[in-house]
């Protein structure tokens, strides 16, 4: 990997974790550029705005997430066990959660309050989760609407449990509805 992109990779790895333990608006450049360790002048040269650091975050918030689906597609047979791993991926930040919310919940969050380019590209990234989840249920043999509403329940039970946990620091709350929603699926 040439130096070019060992630096920029280290400026958007450095975004992407600022940003979710601080959020995207206290988040700075100088931040980025510190914990990256690039000197701050640099930072210009890869991304002409902030707002291009975010984006690049997203890409790589999106690629994480399509790696983890395609893992999940390729390693379990089967749907359910698939919409499993997806609930088993949360208990284990669940210690992180209780810091910081979900990495995903919260930036959709955030940049869902902007208006414009911001909020496109976090509701791209529920959605991209939401279809997902949605098709594993549709795999499971879930018309279209059951599928949807599946999906929705799945998602929303996730991201509220996840607001709890962060709230009330308890990394135990996700933990126990993590197994609540594993009953509720073996029964779907």
């Amino acid at each position: 990997m040439s130096r070019k992109n060992d630096k920029r990779d280290r400026l958007i790895e450095a975004a992407n974790d600022l940003i979710y333990q601080q959020t995207f608006n206290s988040t700075t450049l100088a931040n980025i550029a510190t914990k990256a360790d690039v000197p701050l002048g640099n930072v210009y040269y890869y991304f002409k705005t902030k707002d291009d650091i975010l984006k690049a975050v997203v890409q790589k918030r999106s690629a994480v997430l399509q790696t983890l689906f395609a893992t999940w597609e390729q390693e379990l047979p089967q749907a359910k066990d698939r919409l499993k791993a997806f609930i088993n991926h949360h208990i284990s930040s669940s210690e992180t959660t209780a810091r910081f919310g979900c990495e995903l919940g919260s930036l959709c969050q955030e940049l869902g309050k902007f208006t414009g380019e911001l909020s496109t590209l976090a509701a791209e990234l529920m959605h991209r989760t939401m279809t997902w989840v949605e098709s594993q249920f549709k795999a499971m043999g879930k018309n279209e609407e059951t599928a949807g509403t599946l999906a929705r329940y799945l998602i929303a039970s996730i991201q509220g449990v996840s607001l709890l946990t962060l709230t009330f620091k308890d990394p135990a709350l996700i933990e126990r509805q993590s197994k609540n929603l594993e009953q509720w699926l073996a029964a779907a």
